[in-house]
């Protein structure tokens, strides 16, 4: 589909609504192509475990801190 710059500044709600259905949009300014609306692609989902083998704990990281390595913590040291 064709429009003018104009016709896509009133229509963009509807231009969307045409995206989001699959057409693509060509914007024309003196009956020259200045631009082209494409739908987005959607961003892919995490996959669960695609970070396996990559991240390592030192040991010990679970138990709970001393009273001074709290204050240090809280404290910013």
């Amino acid at each position: 589909m064709t429009v003018s710059v104009h016709e896509a500044k009133t229509q963009l709600s509807r231009l969307l609504d045409l995206l989001e259905e699959g057409e693509d949009i060509v914007i024309v300014r003196h009956g020259k192509q200045v631009a082209r609306l494409v739908r987005a692609k959607a961003a892919a989902k995490p996959q669960v475990g695609s970070m396996k083998g990559q991240i390592s704990w030192k040991e010990g990281w679970e138990r709970p801190m001393t009273d001074e390595e709290a204050d240090a913590f809280w404290e910013g040291r």
